[in-house]
């Protein structure tokens, strides 16, 4: 009762931040409400809130994942389940940016558009290639790696510190001891931090909603709709399939206890700081037993990228048609390819979306200053579709514990 009365409280948090943040945007844009109550106390308590979460993805993840491993009864099982880890996050983000493409391409969200790209401007940062990030996958420094929240490398060196530990396990008992002891105050912690929640969400939209606003929205309508309408098929079916066909789980029961999931993530727009939550909600929510999550979650949260692919999708097909460029079957099977393999090969890059977003326009002849386009916008879009990402984690993750016999359903 406790845990529904925070989502509750979260959500009430939440539409209570959209109401106040878009009535000060309305009437009191240049105000003392936007100046020292928005500018001021709302956004040093979201980030507050946001550095709060953040601060416990590193020890959350690293822990976890030792402790995960450790328990494994069979070590061969990691690789096993690894590959089949990667494999689903990559075939649901091809199968997402195919259904923006196709709700794109029925909507026409560019068509006739009198928007001015004479105006668009946008500077891409350079992305690392897929063998850079590989590369980049093994730390030099651990240290420095979770200093810099780098979490494929986290992820590396947890993995092979666990494997250690189970080579070892009579004579490492007092270290298997610490960590899962360490991992019950790290959890502890996170329940701490999650009290204060329905703050830091009220602050986080309160802001976003004051300085955005719904003007741009009213200019891009067509783009916003037909992005929120891919973003909900592919949530909605496609997770609901995979859930149902392969875990055996009623997708409404599944969607019902992860929408406090979803709620930080719509608040945060930060799939990386809501991993806490994440990994919490489905140990005791859905029964995902820790050896599964600890690997899966933190994984996902670096290279799934489903509602940023749908972006992308949605995206390329607008810029195409702002600018009367004719696209080919065979350009809209490259942004399938590129977006796929691109959301693998600049995981943990900041503003990943936009960057990939760049290598695709690229690919397919298009000008990556039409991303100047949509920028205005994407903040509000950012926050729907890193839910959906984060929605993606669960899903794939319950489908990975109930292939292992690691699902024990609440």
């Amino acid at each position: 009762m406790k845990k529904q009365s925070l989502t509750r409280r979260i959500l009430i948090a939440m539409f209570l931040g959209i109401f106040f943040g878009s009535l000060i945007n309305l009437f009191a844009s240049d105000s003392f409400l936007q100046h020292y109550f928005i500018d001021g106390i709302c956004f040093v308590i979201g980030q507050l809130y946001v550095n709060s979460l953040k601060m416990m993805v590193v020890p959350l993840v690293f822990v976890s994942l030792v402790n995960g491993i450790i328990s494994l009864a069979d070590i061969s099982s990691l690789g096993r389940m690894a590959s089949k880890t990667i494999l689903l996050y990559i075939s649901t983000t091809a199968l997402a940016i195919s259904i923006a493409l196709m709700v794109a391409l029925i909507i026409q969200p560019g068509q006739n558009s009198d928007i001015s790209t004479t105006t668009a401007e946008f500077t891409t940062k350079q992305a690392p290639s897929i063998s850079e990030t590989i590369i980049n996958m093994v730390p030099s420094n651990p240290i420095e790696a979770m200093a810099s929240a780098e979490m494929l490398q986290i992820i590396f060196f947890a993995i092979l510190f666990g494997l250690a530990i189970s080579l070892i396990k009579d004579k490492s008992r007092p270290v298997i001891d610490f960590f899962q002891a360490l991992d019950q105050v790290v959890m502890k912690m996170v329940e701490i931090i999650m009290c204060l929640a329905p703050y830091g969400v009220f602050a986080l939209i309160a802001t976003t909603f004051a300085n955005q606003g719904f003007d741009l929205i009213k200019q891009l309508l067509a783009y916003f709709l037909a992005t929120i309408l891919a973003l909900f098929i592919h949530a909605s079916m496609s997770y609901s399939a995979l859930l149902l066909f392969f875990a055996k789980i009623n997708p409404l029961v599944f969607f019902k206890k992860i929408r406090e999931v979803m709620l930080f993530a719509f608040s945060t727009a930060s799939s990386g700081a809501t991993i806490p939550v994440t990994l919490r909600v489905l140990e005791t929510k859905l029964g995902v037993k820790n050896s599964v999550a600890s690997f899966s979650v933190p994984l996902g949260a670096t290279i799934n990228m489903d509602g940023t692919a749908i972006m992308q999708g949605v995206a390329t097909v607008f810029i195409a048609q702002v600018y009367a460029v004719d696209l080919t079957l065979t350009d809209y099977l490259m942004v399938i390819l590129t977006a796929t393999l691109a959301s693998v090969g600049t995981a943990g890059v900041p503003g990943v979306g936009l960057i990939t977003l760049a290598l695709v326009l690229e690919q397919v002849g298009l000008p990556v200053e039409g991303i100047g386009l949509i920028i205005g916008i994407d903040r509000l879009l950012d926050m729907i579709r890193t839910a959906v990402n984060v929605t993606g984690d669960c899903a794939v993750t319950c489908v990975i514990a109930k292939t292992e016999k690691a699902l024990n359903p609440i």
